[in-house]
């Protein structure tokens, strides 16, 4: 990866455990930022997971040719699957057959979709899960979303249940399922998710979601917008210096105390990070390659 500009990231304690906890971070990008897309390869190292998020009004013909952009600049590709966005069986048997075959994708992340109304057949990831499609196209592995503060759409119960059902069924094809969590702005909700998740027996490896850096408008809109409504109000509480670190330095604080959570408790199952770039891919990968740099 290529200098780039420095930030200011504030250093205490054993680096060893955080910068092994952000080695291999992913990152979040919308296919309609044709520049971050291009740029990507000159930020991110060889091979870098970069996921492309479908948002309204966007079209998996968009996704498809975004994510063989990014296969051809040596990148891996890991576009989202939307169930309400799509119109039925044959917009998704032509997504995932195009996606593997134009793209060469073997990954994707299955999300709901942030839509009252589902646009065809498919309510939840769960019902495109059930398809079968991924297995029928050599996919390797699958994402699946993880909620540490709830979703304001969906009781905990159903959460739980739709959770163990979407295992099922990529165990049953032959696919390695995991999590990407939500992000938030705290690490406490993320561990006590964590721990209760672990003690239900799922022992799937999990990505977790942190923002980037961004400003505190920024963050606080699309907190609301994504049903992290606890996370925006501690932010909140916690006043200017809170805000100001995370514009200015990321999420520092919060790696560490995750990084700290799972050296002592390995059975955390956290895999890595997966970064919100909401600041902008460019920002977000300057903060990561910053926090893993050697103090001065």
């Amino acid at each position: 990866m290529p200098a780039t500009r420095p930030f200011s990231v504030i250093q205490t304690g054993p680096r060893a455990d955080h910068c092994s906890l952000l080695r291999g971070f992913s990152l979040e990008v919308s296919p309609r930022d044709t520049g971050a897309i291009d740029q990507a390869a000159d930020l991110l190292p060889a091979g870098a997971e970069v996921y492309l998020n479908w948002i309204p009004g966007d079209t998996h013909h968009r996704t498809i040719a975004a994510a063989a952009r990014l296969r051809q600049a040596g990148l891996a590709p890991v576009p989202h699957v939307a169930a309400r966005f799509l119109s039925g069986f044959t917009q998704l048997a032509d997504f995932v057959a195009r996606l593997a075959g134009e793209a060469g994708v073997r990954q994707v992340l299955t999300v709901g979709g942030d839509r009252n109304r589902p646009a065809g057949a498919f309510d939840s990831s769960e019902q495109v899960l059930a398809t079968g499609l991924f297995a029928r196209h050599g996919f390797q592995r699958v994402g699946i979303a993880g909620y540490p503060e709830g979703n304001p759409r969906i009781a905990p119960a159903a959460i739980q249940a739709a959770l163990a059902a979407k295992l099922g069924h990529l165990r049953q094809q032959g696919i390695a399922p995991y999590i990407v969590t939500q992000f938030c702005f705290e690490a406490k909700p993320i561990l006590a998710w964590l721990q209760a998740l672990r003690a239900s027996g799922t022992e799937v490896p999990v990505r977790v979601g942190l923002a980037g850096p961004a400003s505190i408008t920024t963050l606080v809109k699309f907190g609301l917008r994504c049903g992290v409504g606890n996370s925006v109000r501690a932010l909140a509480l916690r006043g200017p210096a809170i805000a100001h670190l995370l514009n200015e330095a990321g999420p520092d604080a919060i790696v560490r105390e995750l990084a700290a959570a799972s050296a002592s408790d390995p059975s955390l199952g956290i895999a890595g990070i997966h970064l919100f770039s909401f600041g902008g891919l460019q920002r977000t990968a300057e903060w990561a390659q910053a926090f893993q740099e050697p103090a001065s």
